[in-house]
């Protein structure tokens, strides 16, 4: 079991490395098809399974689906560890399957695992949850098994744009750190030091509440004219600053996703209108 799972990791590794739509750390859309946008999933096993199920990617060729934020939450053991690497693999195996229509983008509990720093949910230090988790699992080989998903998760991509004008990232700096930002690490190799608070990476996956004056800046600096990101909880599913800004939450049942088609221009009512609560889809 555990030489199968380090395998289908490293397979995702890849798969993440030649999708043909990735330059550097961007993955640039083509301009058709459609987009499917999932928030945060927090190890949501039922809200993942219908984000797949209305993507219908075997029967949708031209379609591309954005995950986020796999790992931590949803499904525990008899001690309480979690066991949201399960849900992981599953969105790795879909990855391998389809590897160029697939992208699944850094997120700030990817960077925490990856680092082995502490991240609190529901009261809980996740990484600690995860980890004595795989130690139960896996036994001796969970050291590896924890290596491999490390690899994994630093060799996604940071961010999406789409020939709409449309960007899609985990979150985006905060207002003070907005002017720090090297939007240079786009477009070259990723280092472990980018995760790393208060560098670039860090900075662009664990932002919280931009002002309209930092979204503005990024807009400009990007070249886009909208946001989709995710990071921030929505109770209600999602948010909009009703400009040029969308939240999406994922990870409850009240979650919501985003479809879009690629070769549309948008305005933020028509993005607003494009929202779906995941729990209708069955």
């Amino acid at each position: 079991m555990t030489e199968e799972f380090i395998k289908l990791l490293e397979a995702g590794i890849l798969a993440n490395r030649q999708d043909k739509y990735r330059k550097a750390n961007l993955v640039v859309l083509p301009q058709e098809g459609d987009l499917i946008v999932a928030g945060d999933i927090h190890g949501h096993r039922r809200n993942f399974e219908r984000i797949i199920s209305y993507t219908n990617l075997k029967d949708s060729p031209d379609s591309h689906l954005i995950l986020q934020e796999i790992i931590h939450g949803g499904a525990e053991d008899e001690k309480g560890g979690c066991l949201s690497f399960e849900l992981l693999a599953d969105a790795v195996r879909l990855k391998v399957e389809y590897p160029d229509r697939v992208h699944i983008i850094l997120a700030n509990h990817d960077t925490a695992f990856i680092s082995n720093s502490d991240v609190m949910k529901g009261g809980k230090e996740m990484n600690s949850a995860m980890r004595a988790a795989m130690e139960r699992r896996f036994g001796k080989d969970a050291k590896a098994v924890e290596s491999a998903i490390e690899r994994f998760l630093f060799s996604q991509p940071l961010a999406v744009k789409c020939p709409n004008r449309i960007w899609i990232s985990h979150s985006l700096p905060s207002d003070r750190m907005a002017e720090k930002f090297d939007f240079k690490i786009f477009n070259r190799q990723l280092k472990i030091s980018d995760i790393v608070r208060p560098n670039s990476a860090y900075l662009l996956t664990w932002g919280r509440a931009q002002s309209d004056k930092t979204i503005d800046f990024f807009a400009q600096k990007l070249d886009v004219d909208f946001f989709v990101l995710g990071h921030q909880t929505q109770e209600t599913g999602w948010m909009s600053n009703n400009k040029n800004l969308i939240i999406v939450d994922s990870q409850h049942n009240h979650g919501y996703l985003l479809h879009v088609d690629l070769n549309t221009p948008y305005t933020i009512e028509k993005l607003i209108g494009a929202l779906i609560p995941v729990a209708s889809i069955y």
